[in-house]
């Protein structure tokens, strides 16, 4: 048997929209995997009630397909569907890796990324792939059509989870399909801020390169109580707010002398709405992790 551990992803990180994606410490997939003759599914933690084990409707099942790879899979949620946190895409990755090393395909983790994507077509209706590839290369990446650039960072973050859910679907739909020059511009700038941030583990210029005009606004309507969150954020010493993903995740980036506090006034903003949440403190971290059992 094969285990492998899949973090949880936030990708646009508000101003890379289908572009920039992170690897987080925690939440995490666990996927465990054996050879058989045709593949199977099942689903424990959380939000399983939801996840369909039927192969042809599963991200993993897609996978095991694209792999040629049939197998027992076993699929232990941690992070929670519709979150926000690359629920479907740690499942897909995980499997990747683990299906790989099963059937010894040989392929890289570079490779194994359009692999990944077409799980995430089942849940989004497009081959996305700025969620599984940082949960299959880890720390901060950018899918551009030209191939993936990878930096290890570790920026402490804190992704706030309420317990409310967004449609991956829902969140597509409110994209503007047109944006001004200046829009553009603006958001090109900060995204280059971002990434230079990235680049030298820097939460000032990270925090500061997720402002974003055209995507971001659009989608905290979808998200009760995300004003108030953010300033709450803020005030308490994070250096930058925006969505995670699709929503209704809401990611923070701190120093890590002020992560604890940014959680704390993150989770009693939503209490104040009367939305219930929990906060995971954590940090840009590794990728995808193989076990041997």
């Amino acid at each position: 048997m094969l285990t492998v551990r899949a973090p949880a992803t936030s990708a646009n990180l508000g101003s890379g929209f289908d572009v920039f994606g992170v690897a987080l410490g925690t939440p995490a997939d666990v996927v465990r995997v054996e050879r058989a003759p045709e593949t199977t599914i099942s689903v424990t933690g959380a939000g399983s009630q939801y996840i369909p084990e039927d192969p042809k409707k599963n991200t993993v099942g897609a996978v095991a397909d694209a792999l040629d790879a049939p197998a027992r899979i076993r699929i232990d949620k941690g992070v929670r569907p519709s979150s926000g946190l690359g629920s479907s895409a740690a499942s897909a990755a995980g499997a990747a890796v683990a299906l790989n090393e099963l059937y010894d395909r040989g392929l890289t983790r570079e490779e194994l990324v359009p692999i990944a994507a077409e799980g995430e077509a089942l849940v989004s209706g497009e081959a996305h792939s700025d969620n599984v590839a940082p949960s299959l290369l880890g720390g901060f990446t950018v899918v551009a059509d030209g191939g993936i650039t990878q930096v290890d960072a570790s920026i402490p973050v804190v992704a706030c989870l309420p317990e409310t859910t967004v449609s991956t679907r829902d969140a597509r739909d409110v994209v503007p399909e047109h944006a001004s020059l200046d829009d553009v511009v603006d958001t090109v700038g900060h995204a280059a801020t971002l990434a230079v941030g990235m680049t030298r583990d820097d939460p000032e210029l990270v925090g500061r390169g997720m402002a974003d005009r055209i995507v971001t606004p659009e989608r905290t309507a979808l998200i009760e109580g995300y004003e108030r969150v953010r300033e709450a954020a803020l005030e308490a010493g994070a250096t930058g707010v925006t969505v995670s993903g699709a929503g209704p995740g809401i990611l923070a980036v701190c120093r890590g002398s002020s992560r604890r506090d940014v959680a704390a006034a993150m989770l009693e903003a939503f209490d104040s709405v009367g939305i219930e949440s929990r906060a995971y403190q954590t940090a840009v971290g590794e990728g995808a992790r193989l076990y041997r059992e």
